[in-house]
């Protein structure tokens, strides 16, 4: 299999192969993907061999499948989790220039060590329009924007894939800044907002699917965020359960309290028939 193809002057140099091909014949396929066929012949000339490959694009994903992204997939999900937010810091003081006491960086990551380029297009981030260009486009990791400022403002987040059958995925993010911890509002630590989101592909295109499956990692090493979300995860699991169990007292003894009580209005309806048998018996008794 070749691998590492590279095309300069009509000569195909391959990795796998060490060697000189000389390019014979090129056939375009579709947009994007080629039929070619490589041939090298002996010093001695009385053979000639030819090898036969594809070439595709990587930047043309949309022509392997042409218009329809290669149709939906019908009854499959794919999850992709994101996390989005933002970290900020105060200056110590306002500004001098303009009044603005933070510096902040809004973000989109994977949750995972994956590369969102794969399937995402852009990303756009909609600042408050005091700031200049407060449309900011992203075509490439990082997903990020860092400005200062003095307020804090929803930035509204639009995700566009590769795929333009997918409809854009919309977050909006409230921006913060302040907050009451003594290292944060001295500028000693940053703050961090930030929180974990799925996007869901429900029937995705034939082309989204490829795409989804095929992401690379983004970072070498260890991967990991300012929160963590596992430890956030259990927790919540914790206060979930531990909800579950007092709601579920409360509902059994709430059960017992109406027991309880119909208990005594069940008391009551019995003496109240035995105090009207009574008076029954009185009239009787005087006719």
């Amino acid at each position: 299999m070749l691998t590492g193809l590279l095309v300069r002057r009509h000569a195909i140099y391959t990795q796998c192969l060490k060697t000189l091909w000389i390019l014979k014949d090129l056939e375009v396929v579709q947009p994007g993907t080629y039929l070619l066929t490589l041939v090298q012949r002996r010093e001695d000339g009385q053979k000639e061999w030819a090898i036969h490959g594809v070439l595709k694009n990587k930047t043309s994903k949309m022509a392997e499948f042409g218009p329809d992204s290669g149709g939906r997939m019908k009854g499959l999900t794919i999850v992709k989790p994101v996390i989005y937010g933002n970290i900020s810091r105060y200056f110590g003081k306002k500004r001098d220039e303009d009044g603005h006491t933070h510096q902040w960086t809004v973000y989109v990551k994977p949750y995972k060590n994956e590369d969102l380029s794969t399937y995402v297009k852009k990303i756009n981030f909609k600042l408050h329009e005091s700031y200049p260009n407060p449309n900011r486009v992203l075509v490439k990791p990082p997903y990020e924007v860092t400005e200062t400022g003095w307020g804090e403002f929803e930035v509204v987040i639009k995700i566009y894939f590769n795929d333009p059958n997918e409809r854009p995925v919309t977050i909006y993010h409230l921006l913060k800044l302040f907050q009451s911890e003594t290292d944060i509002m001295l500028g000693k630590k940053s703050l961090v907002a930030e929180y974990y989101d799925e996007i869901v592909f429900q029937d995705p295109t034939a082309m989204m699917q490829q795409l989804l499956n095929s992401t690379r990692p983004v970072a070498i090493g260890a991967y990991k965020h300012e929160t963590d979300f596992e430890e956030k995860k259990e927790k919540t699991l914790e206060k979930i359960l531990s909800a579950k169990t007092k709601i579920r007292y409360e509902i059994q003894e709430l059960n017992e309290r109406l027991k309880q009580k119909k208990e005594s209005i069940q008391t009551l309806k019995d003496h109240l028939e035995k105090l009207e048998d009574a008076d029954v018996t009185d009239v009787e008794n005087v006719t």
